[in-house]
């Protein structure tokens, strides 16, 4: 089922969502719009890439970690937190893994990072690096790295528009097993910050709300969840 397929299809009036209580990562659940088309275009784009590493940046809950999952699976990529890095045997991982991922990079011990980035390079790999800030914004004192980094390829992911945060709630929503009637998502659009952030605390709020109250969603609970009205927006 297509994105749009898919939206269309959920935002029926109260229409069950057989969908699991996780988040999805699917490459079919992300829904691509001006915001992150630049970001898609490049994961699908690898393995060819300028140069060794790519880096994505965005505001908290804009989808990076789901590109990132696309990417990895994509590419097959050994996935770090950046805390376990300085832990990692780096020769030996470089070595024998043609791609890597940091999720939260600006977080990562630069030394090991810089090797890492090396090593990749030295064996034509890839290192996709993601964070909220792009690179030339981290506070990075080793000037090799910085100058590395400065050279590979960034893009940024916007904040959403009206149709890409609707297709965020409907999929916030179906994560979490709801059914929500197409009004209710229209009115969250017309009123929320125009932020990831700002619908994940909505869909949380009204969660909270039908199963304290053993409802199902409605317009009026989606009102009385989270106070929304016309001059009052929701903010993160």
């Amino acid at each position: 089922m297509t994105a749009g397929i898919a939206l269309s299809f959920m935002l029926g009036d109260q229409l069950p969502l057989d969908f699991p209580g996780r988040v999805s990562v699917a490459r079919a659940d992300f829904v691509v719009s001006a915001s992150n088309e630049a970001a898609m275009a490049w994961i699908e784009r690898w393995p060819d890439w300028p140069g060794a590493a790519l880096a994505i940046s965005g505001p908290a809950g804009a989808g990076k970690s789901h590109l990132a999952q696309i990417w990895r699976e994509r590419s097959q990529a050994t996935a770090i937190a950046p805390d376990a890095l300085a832990a990692v045997d780096l020769p030996a991982l470089s070595s024998g893994a043609r791609a890597v991922l940091i999720d939260a990079a600006d977080r990562a011990p630069e030394r090991p990072l810089l090797h890492l980035y090396n090593g990749l390079a030295e064996r034509a790999g890839h290192l996709l690096i993601v964070a909220r800030e792009p690179p030339n914004r981290w506070n990075i004192r080793l000037a090799d790295l910085r100058s590395r980094l400065a050279a590979s390829q960034h893009v940024a992911i916007g904040p959403p528009d009206d149709a890409l945060l609707a297709a965020v709630l409907v999929k916030l929503f179906a994560d979490r097993q709801l059914a929500v009637p197409r009004e209710a998502v229209d009115y969250l659009v017309s009123r929320l910050e125009r932020s990831f952030a700002a619908a994940n605390v909505a869909v949380a709020a009204i969660d909270r709300a039908a199963l304290a109250q053993r409802r199902r969603i409605s317009l009026p609970l989606v009102r009385a969840a989270i106070g929304l009205d016309d001059k009052n927006p929701v903010e993160p």
